[in-house]
This record gives C-alpha cells, structure tokens and sequence, in this order.
C-alpha cells in the first residue's frame, strides 16, 4: 500500500512529461496500442505456458525458471495494459526478462537423464538354484 503512492505519483509525472514532449495525440495512440500490445499477449499466454511446459519437459527449464518465464510474461502483459509510461516500462522490462529466460534455456543443452530411473544399469538380477542337494532331505 506504501509503495502505491510513490508508484501512482511517478506514473503520473512520467506520463504528462512524456505527454509534453512528444504530444497528447501521440500520447492517446500510444496508450491505445501498448494496451492492444498487452491484451494480445494476454490472450497468447496459454500458449506462452505451453511452450514453456514443453520446454521444462525436454530438460531446458527447471520448474523455478518455468514459473520466473510464466509469471513475468503474465505480469508484463498486465503493465502493458495499464496506461501509463512506468508502467509500459516495467512491462517491457518483465517481457524482456521472460526472453532472457527462453534465450538461455534455449542455447542451454537438454538434459538427457532428466527422467532416467535411479540405481546402477550394470547389475544383473539372478537366482541361484543348488541342484546338488538332495530333494529328500528337506523337511
């Protein structure tokens, strides 16, 4: 709640700075299109969270980078919705952070053993049968 205020103040500051500078019908097109930007993301992200499941089950991510790619992608396309400059910032940045994770999991090698079953693929499970005892002497 604290860090509201100082947010919503620096938004509002950011954004009619950025309204003087580059004007109010360029300010209204780019709060339109950053919006369309995030709402369009918003409706990929299924497909965003799929690509990253994919990705966890070849062995390129690991369940803590899943939800960091996952989560940043949701928040990003979320701040981009917002009207504001901070909050595009911080959006862009978010998104940024998801394609760093994708970037590295990318060139990073797949995992091989993954899912491989624990223990030693060297030993051979056998039974040894005695037939030199006699049958007749068991009781």
């Amino acid at each position: 709640m604290f860090l509201a205020i100082p947010f919503l103040f620096l938004e509002l500051y950011l954004s009619l700075k950025t309204g003087e500078s580059i004007g109010f019908f360029w300010s209204v097109v780019w709060i339109i299109l950053s919006a369309l930007a995030g709402i369009t993301l918003l409706k990929n992200s299924p497909l965003a969270v799929m690509g990253n499941m994919q990705a966890m089950q070849k062995g390129k991510l690991d369940i803590k980078k899943f939800q960091d790619a996952s989560m940043s992608y949701f928040i990003g396309s979320i701040l981009l919705i917002i009207p504001g400059v901070l909050s595009d910032l911080l959006g862009v940045l978010s998104l940024g952070y998801t394609l760093y994770l994708q970037f590295v999991a990318k060139i990073t090698p797949e995992q091989t053993n993954y899912y491989k079953k624990q223990g030693d693929d060297d030993v051979i499970d056998v039974e040894i049968i005695d037939e030199h005892t006699d049958r007749n002497s068991r009781t």
